[in-house]
């Protein structure tokens, strides 16, 4: 009797753990502002005021007013004078003297002014002026480029490491009989000499 083993058969294929790096990705976007020129101009503003001449030739109502009251003020204080005057002279008149009296102050009152005259034009106020400086202003502003960058990094991947076992052929144990065939009872074996057995008959 021979008796063979087969010994297991495999195959064991490892990988190693890794890191995947994945490139990444820039962009650029690029936006414009426009500028411009602006100009701005401001012309020389005249400006008159013309109240004061219209009001010293046609009074205002106020103005009018105003100067009727002082005339009428004026001439209180002058009729009061005048009456002042006039009584004391009647007052330290003698008798007898009452007509010499009274054609004093008839004369008095009848006599024409005297003195210096002041000579007048209208309108009597001049006209107001006044002037504003003209402006001129230039600006002017350049196009402007505004840069963005987008940048992407990348992604690291890890891969772990992998252990792949691959059986090629199991564990067998073989027997084989090489000795002669043994017959029951032995004597029976002298009777085949090789030939083939008919097992179907």
């Amino acid at each position: 009797m021979q008796i063979t083993t087969i010994p297991i058969n495999y195959e064991l294929k490892v990988t190693n753990a890794r890191l995947e790096r994945q490139s990444g990705t820039t962009e650029l976007e690029i936006s414009r502002d426009k500028g411009g020129l602006h100009i701005k101009s401001h012309p020389v503003k005249l400006n008159i005021d013309t109240f004061e001449a219209r009001n010293s030739v046609v009074p205002s109502v106020a103005t009018s007013i105003r100067q009727n009251g002082t005339k009428g003020l004026t001439a209180a204080y002058s009729a009061t004078a005048r009456y002042a005057s006039e009584g004391k002279l009647m007052v330290s008149a003698q008798i007898g003297e009452g007509a010499e009296t009274i054609d004093q102050i008839l004369a008095q009152r009848t006599a024409r002014p005297t003195g210096a005259f002041k000579l007048g034009f209208i309108p009597s106020a001049p006209v107001e002026l006044s002037a504003t400086e003209p402006d001129f202003t230039i600006e002017y502003e350049m196009d402007k480029l505004n840069f963005d960058w987008m940048v992407d990094k990348g992604q690291v991947e890890f891969i772990p490491g992998d252990v792949e076992l691959s059986i090629t052929q199991y564990p067998d144990v073989k027997i084989e009989y090489v000795g002669k065939p043994l017959y029951v009872p032995p004597s029976v074996g002298e009777m085949f000499v090789g030939q083939n057995v008919d097992v179907k008959a």
